[in-house]
């Protein structure tokens, strides 16, 4: 298996791209340690993770309050003593038009798209340097790279996502730790079950081809890194 012996830290496990990814991370080998805040969607993801022969770790965790994502790292390590991946997929979003937008979905999406990865990469970050290997996956979007309307908050929570992963992607180079985006068209997950004029679903990415490109990533030799992945529909939807 491609992760044996290895620990991954997935945010927004719970649902979504998330739960697809700390699945698929466990099939091949990997110990995971589920965060999200609803404690009964995690249980049901360490359930069906255990019943395929995995093992997982279900840690309620609200990625916006440092004290949660420190004692989430803190019980990853004192299971097996090590992280060697964290994916954060963590993530909201909102879309209206900025004259019509809410200062609160702004402060919402901020402090858990970018601020939240932003913690549990600090988190993290001290025991995959003391290894000297690591790999964390940032869930990013194609907003960064195409304009939506109504998309302003969400993008630029995106873009932050973005240009603080670039960033530490050079100052982790020498600790071999790499550091990459994964961003993601339109993905069949909750997130659209209350937004009016979604595309159609059936024509979306489903979460366990966004799940399949992060275990690329993460299951790279150590001398090579994807740092930006961009996977869409094959009809270019958004």
């Amino acid at each position: 298996m491609k992760l044996a012996g290895q620990v991954a830290v997935v945010t927004g496990a719970g649902r979504g791209i998330g739960r697809a990814v700390a699945v698929r991370l466990a099939r091949e080998g990997a110990a995971v340690a589920l965060a999200a805040r609803s404690a009964p969607e995690l249980d049901g993801v360490a359930r069906e993770i255990a019943q395929a022969g995995g093992r997982a770790l279900a840690v309620p965790t609200d990625v916006r309050q440092e004290a949660a994502v420190e004692a989430l790292a803190r019980r990853a390590l004192a299971e097996w003593g090590r992280v060697d991946a964290l994916v954060n997929a963590a993530g909201l979003a909102t879309f209206a038009p900025v004259t019509d937008s809410k200062l609160d979905d702004w402060d919402q999406m901020l402090a858990v798209n970018l601020r939240g990865a932003v913690l549990c990469c600090r988190a993290v970050l001290p025991a995959m340097i003391a290894q000297h290997r690591g790999t964390i996956i940032n869930v990013g979007s194609v907003v960064t790279s195409r304009a939506l309307t109504g998309s302003a908050a969400y993008t630029a929570s995106k873009y932050g996502l973005l240009g603080f992963s670039r960033v530490l992607a050079e100052e982790m180079r020498a600790h071999g730790v790499r550091i990459g985006v994964l961003s993601a068209g339109a993905t069949d997950t909750p997130l659209w079950d209350a937004m009016p004029a979604a595309p159609a679903r059936e024509r979306m990415l489903r979460p366990d081809q966004v799940a399949e490109a992060a275990l690329l990533m993460a299951s790279l030799d150590p001398n090579a890194t994807l740092e930006e992945l961009t996977l869409v529909p094959a009809g270019g939807i958004l």
